[in-house]
């Protein structure tokens, strides 16, 4: 197999920066829906991961996009894209 049919494969998603936590490290928050198993009604959940940001360029709110990658540390498994949209700047 050449190497882009390997890299298609990998799961990407798009979330959203809660937190940068170090030097080229944030988390990116990523909320999905279920349904409630006896109720059926829909269940907001989220999931937290741990992303490398090799230029820096994320800030808190922003929408990324990241992508599946070898392991990077202890806990990071994700790399930034892109960013999809930047945060609004709050007017104090």
């Amino acid at each position: 197999m050449s190497e882009t049919t390997t890299r298609n494969r990998r799961k990407q998603l798009n979330g959203v920066v809660i937190s940068i936590s170090g030097q080229k490290s944030i988390k990116v928050a990523f909320f999905y829906k279920i349904p409630h198993p006896l109720y059926k009604k829909e269940i907001k959940r989220k999931s937290i991961f741990h992303v490398h940001d090799e230029k820096e360029e994320c800030a808190i709110g922003d929408s990324v996009e990241i992508m599946e990658t070898r392991p990077l540390s202890k806990l990071k498994r994700w790399r930034v894209v892109r960013v999809l949209e930047k945060a609004r700047a709050s007017n104090i």
